[in-house]
């Protein structure tokens, strides 16, 4: 049951963080609402992030060595909270002074939502071409996906605590920051809560983005787990980064690829490849005119190839991981996915005893 004025735990997992972890607290502390605490888990930094955290006055659980990933942190950040919801944001963002409230305001209502999320705003911190582009496609998939969300996200998210416990949280076997947030949504909504995405509830994202770590992120701890995690559910929800529009584009991209090569010998093939193009341009139309308004002519011009790259890199996991479990079964191997990301929802996994836990 969640009171009138519910108190809200505001959950930070944070490795090495640096300025921008100091700059995300100075945000939250600036935060009008009152009924709210601070719970820092530093997994290992070898930084000043816990001094950092412990100047602003947060509660700070500190390891002396990484203990398994954000999952475990911020799984041992909700066991000692005290709030009535959990409200999970990354150390690199900056919230709004009214976003604690808000979170309060979204899941109030005992009869409501269980757990709500948010999404970057349309001003993102890093000046650079992959920043920006990478900021505003989310910010953009964010504000065109249903207000009835099918997923959790931990940049800014927020749950009630009972349901929380009741789900057994995070997957601990997501070692890495990867879609441990993802997961846990698909279990909530498997057992019939609903997650409310309230598209006025967003932080500033302060992450630079680099070709190598955009890379990394999108296929490895992005698309691949996530591809084991549709198949393991049988189905792809028509949502967020999976909408139908998208999946033709990514056969469009191939498609174009494919003629473009052929083209070499074939000339008349080229035409698919104009086919192609128009199908990509038409079906992404309302995104990039977003970000020509946001950003001009030119940088949308410089922005379209990695927004086809990505589809190029999304669907060759996608196809690999299947491929994979299809060879698997032929052989007479399991193509259990569960094996890879078993959900130890009961049996989370504690962070070392000598872990360091102090209060404000």
């Amino acid at each position: 049951m969640i009171s009138e004025q519910p108190f809200v735990s505001v959950i930070i997992a944070v490795f090495n963080g640096g300025d921008d972890f100091r700059k995300c607290l100075e945000a939250l502390y600036a935060s009008v609402y009152e009924a709210w605490e601070c719970i820092v888990v530093d997994d290992g930094s070898t930084d000043d992030s816990a001094e950092i955290a412990r100047s602003y006055g947060a509660t700070v659980i500190q390891s002396p060595r990484p203990q398994g990933g954000p999952a475990v942190a911020r799984n041992h950040g909700a066991q000692i909270a005290r709030g009535e919801i959990l409200f999970f944001i990354d150390a690199d963002v900056l919230v709004r002074h009214d976003t604690v409230g808000r979170v309060a305001d979204n899941l109030a209502n005992p009869n409501g939502p269980v757990a709500c999320i948010g999404s970057y705003d349309d001003e993102p911190a890093a000046q650079n071409l992959l920043s920006q582009y990478k900021n505003l496609q989310h910010h953009f998939v964010h504000q065109s996906a249903h207000a009835e969300a099918s997923t959790f996200w931990t940049g800014c998210g927020a749950i009630r605590k009972d349901v929380f416990l009741e789900m057994g949280g995070f997957d601990t076997s997501f070692e890495r920051p990867s879609i441990e947030d993802i997961e846990l949504g698909y279990r909530i909504k498997a057992a019939g809560y609903r997650i409310k995405l309230d598209k006025q509830l967003q932080v500033k994202h302060l992450k630079r983005w680099t070709v190598h770590n955009l890379l990394t992120t999108d296929i490895r701890d992005r698309a691949i787990p996530w591809t084991r995690l549709i198949l393991q559910n049988e189905g792809v929800i028509n949502d967020l980064n999976l909408q139908t529009s998208q999946r033709i584009s990514a056969g469009a991209v191939f498609l174009g690829v494919g003629a473009l090569i052929l083209g070499l010998w074939i000339p008349f093939i080229l035409l698919f490849v104009i086919a192609a193009v128009v199908v990509l341009i038409c079906l992404n139309s309302s995104f990039y005119g977003f970000l020509a308004n946001k950003k001009g002519t030119w940088f949308t011009v410089r922005a379209i190839p990695w927004h086809w790259l990505y589809f190029v890199y999304s669907s060759l996991a996608f196809a690999s991981v299947l491929a994979m479990v299809r060879l698997q079964s032929l052989f007479g191997r399991s193509a259990d996915l569960e094996g890879s990301q078993a959900h130890s929802i009961h049996q989370t996994r504690q962070i070392s005893s000598s872990a360091d836990t102090e209060s404000p």
